[in-house]
């Protein structure tokens, strides 16, 4: 029988999970709301923090989704055998309910039972301990028992990064290595972050599928963690039970479990093949590219490494625009046109016979994704629209910057890696593209490193690179944050009266010191009616309306009143969060601001308890955001330091 597809795997570790109980959510989307610390949604855990530090999910205390996750860090690196910029994350997370005892298990059930997985070549690794934070002896006796109901005697070992496996089954491996937080080890991570030891587990591709006899690993010990490409890691359950405080780490109010794999891994441990460019969703584009090529994927290095970036960049480009992220020159439309210009250019290596790769590779993506992601359909003419414009757009780029290149290389002996990282920046020229340009001139390329350093400079101003600065921003639920984001709903129902009901939220940036809303509207607000939004806002707060919440479904939501992006990222159930009069019992109060009710909003939270809290609201800029959207940039003072947080109302 042929392996499970990705499409498989991913319904039979939805199905497990649902059978233990767990209620399945669709997956958020790249673009990830209220969340300033990141441009892109990068990893399962993401739009599930709030719950990990103690909000209520409508759905209860079990929760499993497959998420659409990006890492615009990966960009570089795509080209070998197992970096993609675009993934799917499968999660399953306990929200203060199960821990180790059940996870584990339940994780060796779904890898040896439901996808059939040898159990002989499955690693774990646990967490050495470090400081306060224990050695994690728990974890490695639930995996020891698992191993030992299938015959296998787990033998636990410590230091295999420097003696090698020993015949070991578990691992112990410090901070560096089993120790997760967004924001990395514990020295890392910033007051009001929260993290936990993990356990991660490994796929042997075996022995002969190393590369010890020809790298510089040959005099090196082989162990899981190593990178000489015999392991893979398939899936981390993270024990999140700690959040790092001024004095320290303190216990989480409630002990958490959360679990990530890539199912794209998993399907290359099912296909017994470390080339995750081979699994099943990859396959349709692969072929047609040989096709178009007239070159095998695989026989040639420097060919299948374009192969490779063709294929992961414009999934994931597909993906982004889908998402709204089309091509552009600032935030998340940024890397978008990163991605696309890239695999252009590599397609240029392979000689492609196409004028128009990047719609016709998006229609192949789109098939292959349109069960999972109905959605892509649905929006598959803004996809290839965007696609074309911007590989036309790049093309007369290229012969614009190509000129540039070589009129301010005729100049010089040689350009620093700075020059490159200009022209990297201005036209979207690939580092590749300057330097064999260069070469074909005869100009050497000098001081390399100093394209990392314009590179690194250009994020850190801009905030761009989704590394994630993790300070202020709504996931640290500070007062601050707290009061712009109940400001954000006043705000959006205050543009519903003065503009229309045709607004429409489409997206937001929270931080401690101020709040960003995009929406909807075809015209530059006028001065009059940035006025009028501003006082009735502040209208609002004076009037010191309480904030609540209650559940229902997506369609009772609808039947309220309540506004909201009704599509697939939703579950079941939703909260609804209510500022004004009557809380939750009212509904069907009309049109945003009609009645008793302010704002009526589907939304997770958190929020103050009333309005009165926020201060006083202050609208800085209105400007253009993109083609048909606006965005407004908004600050508060004044109002108590402490504030209380809405509560739900049944």
């Amino acid at each position: 029988m042929p392996p499970l597809s990705v499409d498989q795997i991913r319904q039979a570790y939805l199905d497990f999970f649902q059978e233990q109980g767990h209620a399945v959510i669709p997956s958020a989307s790249l673009i990830p709301e209220n969340d300033p610390t990141t441009l892109f949604t990068g990893s399962g855990m993401q739009p599930m923090l709030p719950y990990l530090l103690g909000e209520q999910h409508p759905l209860g205390k079990r929760i499993a989704d497959s998420q659409k996750s990006f890492r615009s860090v990966d960009i570089e690196e795509v080209g070998d055998n197992r970096h993609t910029t675009f993934f799917e994350m499968l999660g399953n997370w306990s929200l203060g309910e199960y821990f180790k005892a059940e996870q584990i298990p339940w994780m060796f059930a779904f890898l040896t039972e439901r996808l059939k997985l040898d159990p002989q070549r499955l690693y774990v690794t646990v967490f050495r301990g470090k400081d306060a934070i224990p050695r994690d002896d728990e974890s490695a006796q639930v995996w020891k028992e698992q191993f030992a109901r299938v015959g296998i005697d787990a033998k636990a070992i410590d230091e295999a990064e420097m003696h090698g496996m020993k015949d070991g089954r578990i691992f112990y491996y410090n901070e560096k290595k089993n120790w997760w937080s967004r924001a990395g080890e514990p020295a890392k991570m910033p007051v009001g972050e929260p993290g936990g030891p993990d356990s991660e587990m490994f796929w042997d591709f075996g022995a002969e599928r190393g590369l010890h006899e020809i790298s510089a690993w040959k005099d090196q010990p082989c162990h899981v963690n190593c990178d000489c490409g015999r392991f893979l890691e398939i899936g981390n359950n993270v024990f999140m039970e700690y959040i790092k405080t001024h004095s320290g780490f303190e216990q989480l109010k409630q002990r958490n479990v959360d679990f990530g794999g890539g199912l794209e891994r998993m399907a290359a441990a099912v296909n017994d093949d470390p080339d995750v460019f081979m699994i099943d969703v990859f396959t349709p584009l692969r072929t047609e590219l040989e096709r178009l090529s007239g070159k095998t994927y695989g026989k040639n290095p420097e060919e299948t490494r374009a192969f490779r970036v063709i294929l992961d960049h414009l999934r994931a480009a597909t993906f982004l625009i889908a998402d709204g992220a089309p091509p552009s020159n600032k935030d998340q439309g940024y890397f978008t046109r990163r991605l696309v210009r890239r695999a252009i250019f590599f397609a240029d290596r392979l000689a492609l016979q196409t004028s128009d790769l990047c719609s016709f590779s998006a229609d192949l993506i789109i098939k292959t994704y349109a069960k999972a992601y109905p959605d892509l359909v649905a929006k598959k003419e803004t996809i290839l629209s965007a696609l074309s414009a911007e590989e036309l757009q790049f093309r007369n780029t290229l012969i614009k910057g190509e000129k540039e290149l070589k009129e301010y290389l005729s100049a010089k002996d040689t350009m620093d890696g700075a020059k490159v990282f200009y022209f990297y920046e201005t036209y979207g020229f690939p580092r590749e593209l300057t330097e064999e340009v260069a070469l074909k001139l005869g100009k050497q390329v000098t001081d390399p490193s100093s394209f990392d350093t314009a590179k690194e400079k250009h994020q850190e101003g801009s905030r761009t690179g989704g590394l994630g600065k993790f300070k202020g921003g709504l996931a640290d639920h500070s007062a601050e944050t707290t009061k712009l984001h109940t400001a954000t709903h006043l705000l959006n129902a205050a543009l519903h009266r003065v503009l229309g009901q045709h607004i429409a939220q489409k997206g937001s940036n929270i931080t401690a010191e101020r709040l960003r809303f995009d929406f909807n509207h075809a015209e530059k607000m006028t001065p009059e009616q940035i006025a009028e939004t501003e006082k009735l806002v502040n209208e609002a707060i004076a009037a010191d309306l309480p904030v609540s919440f209650h559940l229902t479904t997506v369609d009772g939501a609808k039947d309220e009143g309540a506004i909201g992006v009704f599509d697939e990222r939703y579950g079941e159930q939703v909260k609804v969060y209510v500022i004004g009069d009557g809380g939750a019992k009212v509904a069907g109060s009309g049109k945003m601001g009609d009645g008793p009710v302010f704002s009526k909003e589907i939304c997770g939270g958190p929020h103050i308890a009333r309005t009165g809290m926020i201060g006083n609201f202050k609208i800085q800029k209105e400007e253009s955001s993109s083609a048909g959207v606006r965005r407004i940039k908004a600050i508060v003072s004044g109002g108590p330091a402490e504030i209380e947080v809405a509560k739900e109302v049944k």
